[in-house]
């Protein structure tokens, strides 16, 4: 009886167990759910998605014919402190002059436990807000009250948008563990979408089909008469389609990783094709060739290249004399760098056109970049744009006109293809802005071929050091030393202390270079981007060296010492993206104190990885009074897959072993 008791309890318990985790239903908060002090499966999760839903519905008027209605649903629970982030939340939506999106937030809830009874905080106006992003996007945002650790928030949102060429994408996982997620999808039988997939998680898919209708409205004017309306129904298959996935772990985030959103996993559904009643079958963007074609031919991009006037009576004069490609696109480039400045938008269609842009000195990335495509073209070069998707934009994986979000120009010669932008203050010849080095481009030619363009540079980006110091008896470390740094390493050194001041650079330096002080400092090419940035300087530190028992202790490197591997996790899902391939080299020469000798050296190192990945080396000698070393550390692929993580993880921590090995002086 007690046995069978057990089983009816179990049962009972699987029972409702099931209920409440089908419980997905805005107000229906438990207090399990409340009472929960940290996540099954995550114990150092600060918050979880309990639950997600969506709904993409299409809804038919006369006027605007279908516009995407998507509803989301959403329950989070706050486990920590450091997971109140999560009340607060945003979505941003398209508010340009070619259609406009309108967002809105309902039920928006915080429930806490308050003497074993369920307390409700409802969000009030002062809570919810809108912020302009640009002259295209803005964000609807609220902050949710009377949040603790504890607390579960939930909230609706809904999405009008008049756009059906592509649905919002739907992530299924996210930065802290999801519980559930579904998204389900009606959608018209006048629309075909191309559906892809992204991420390590499949979701469940199921889908039917159910007949529904529409009630249309025709219009008539008679003479005499004035306007008839009548009304007509039509009939019309909807494609139902349900995805679903449970239990999912938090994706977190990693050092050298592109854009972890290109790595979550998610579904996006992009328009390929419209059966409209009584029309011919139009066919959209379903390949690559479609996708640039359909670019190419806006009237804000490739008539823009057409476009000439403006600029040819300047541009005869930057390029009277020049006979070499290297010439003439070294005198354009830098022409039309100065001439115009970048507005901070990017897109790969004009906004106001290559003509005003010109004419006002600034504009977005593609009036740059296609008058840049045009100017070379009429310096007799073979030039053509380049569609790029940036890093915060993601991968451009699948075939779609959003997979691009920017544009490049190119010349093709003989010995391989010069990617430019000119909307870079710091951009060179083959050295792009960090923002635009994502994997693959495309380059659009005027008859409209295309090809892929690895933007990913092949070239090492040096680090030089050449440094000398010298260690007196009682440990303080002084010395000079000279750094240049070319192509991308010169590109973000030149961003990074663009716009600060001197001091302020040289305070930050000396506190994260073990608190040394800097004298005689110098920099020279820092406005000539064709030449490597260099810094020189004289420093001293008391605290470079350790004295014991008599003997003196340093680690050769000093502040340049790697302290840390950054790769820390036991296995990795992700590339590991460098975004460009570098080499950094070391010369050091130390003077040790009269009276003192060397005890001991670290020996003599190198660590090479498989398939030229990379190589350290480490190499000492040692003669009378001074001791010199040549270190080198060069990683020779701008992304390197993960199969190769644990070879990575393992030269990195060899690496700083020796790295950390100490010389060790002795009195004689």
């Amino acid at each position: 009886m007690k046995s069978n008791l057990f089983t009816l309890l179990l049962f009972m318990a699987s029972f409702s167990s099931s209920l409440y985790a089908q419980e997905f239903k805005l107000g229906k908060v438990s207090i399990a759910e409340l009472q929960e002090k940290n996540h099954p499966k995550d114990t150092a999760a600060v918050a979880a998605i309990l639950y997600k839903k969506g709904e993409t519905n299409f809804e038919y008027t006369n006027d605007a014919g279908f516009t995407v209605v998507t509803t989301v649903d959403v329950r989070i629970k706050i486990y920590k402190k450091e997971g109140y982030d999560w009340a607060n939340q945003q979505v941003i939506f398209r508010m340009g002059s070619s259609f406009k999106e309108k967002v809105t937030f309902s039920d928006a809830i915080t429930y806490n436990l308050v003497d074993g009874k369920i307390e409700k905080t409802k969000l009030k106006s002062e809570g919810e807000f809108e912020e302009v992003v640009d002259r295209y996007w803005s964000k609807k945002k609220i902050t949710m009250p009377n949040v603790k650790v504890g607390s579960v928030i939930e909230y609706q949102y809904t999405i009008k948008s008049p756009n059906v060429g592509s649905l919002r994408d739907w992530y299924f996982q996210s930065r802290i563990p999801v519980n559930y997620s579904e998204y389900k999808t009606y959608i018209p039988e006048y629309y075909t979408y191309s559906t892809h997939f992204k991420g390590f998680v499949t979701p469940t898919i199921t889908s039917d089909k159910k007949n529904k209708e529409i009630v249309m409205v025709d219009k008539e004017i008679i003479i005499g008469q004035g306007t008839k309306f009548s009304e007509r129904k039509t009939f019309y298959q909807e494609t139902n389609t349900n995805y679903v996935a449970k239990n999912l772990a938090a994706v977190n985030e990693e050092v050298y990783v592109n854009n972890v959103d290109n790595y979550i996993s998610s579904v996006s559904l992009e328009l390929s094709m419209i059966k409209s009643p009584n029309k011919p079958l139009e066919m959209l963007s379903t390949d690559w060739k479609s996708v640039v074609k359909t670019i190419y031919d806006y009237e804000d991009f490739g008539p823009e290249l057409n476009k000439t006037g403006y600029f040819e009576d300047d541009l005869k004069g930057v390029i009277a004399g020049l006979t070499t490609t290297d010439e003439k696109v070294s005198a354009i480039f830098n022409f039309l760098k100065t001439k115009v400045k970048w507005n901070d938008y990017y897109g790969y269609s004009c906004n106001d056109g290559v003509k005003k842009a010109y004419k006002d000195k600034t504009g977005n990335v593609a009036e740059i970049n296609l008058m840049l495509t045009a100017m070379l073209r009429y310096a007799k070069l073979t030039a053509n744009p380049v569609l790029v998707s940036t890093r915060s934009n993601g991968i451009a994986m699948f075939p779609n006109r959003t997979a691009f979000n920017y544009v490049i120009a190119a010349v093709e010669t003989p010995t391989g293809v010069i990617l430019l932008d000119a909307s870079d203050k710091f951009s060179t010849p083959n050295v792009l802005p960090f923002r635009a080095l994502n994997w693959i481009g495309r380059l659009v030619r005027k008859d409209g071929t295309s090809d892929e363009v690895n933007l990913m540079p092949n070239s090492l980006s040096n680090t030089t050091v050449m440094m000398n110091y010298s260690i007196d008896a009682n440990g303080l470390i002084t010395g000079k030393l000279r750094k240049q740094q070319t192509d991308y390493n010169a590109m973000v050194f030149r961003d990074n202390v663009n716009s600060v001041t001197e001091d302020a650079y040289l305070e930050k330096l000396e506190d994260k270079s073990n608190s040394i002080e800097i004298k005689e400092y110098s920099r020279n090419n820092e406005a000539n981007l064709e030449l490597p940035i260099m810094e020189t300087y004289a420093f001293s530190g008391t605290n470079l060296s350790e004295r014991i028992g008599g003997k003196i202790y340093v680690k050769p490197l000093l502040f340049f010492t790697d302290l840390k591997n950054p790769f820390k996790q036991e296995v990795r899902e992700y590339p590991i993206d460098y975004g460009f391939p570098f080499l950094e080299k070391y010369t050091i020469n130390i003077n040790i104190p009269e009276g003192y000798k060397v005890e001991q050296l670290p020996a003599p190192t190198v660590i090479t990885m498989e398939d030229n990945l990379g190589s350290f080396k480490f190499m000492t000698t040692s003669s009378d009074n001074s001791i010199q070393l040549a270190i080198t550390h060069q990683i020779n692929e701008a992304i390197v897959s993960s199969e190769y993580y644990s070879m990575l993880k393992s030269y990195y921590q060899g690496m700083i072993d020796k790295q950390s090995e100490k010389i060790i002086l002795t009195k004689i």
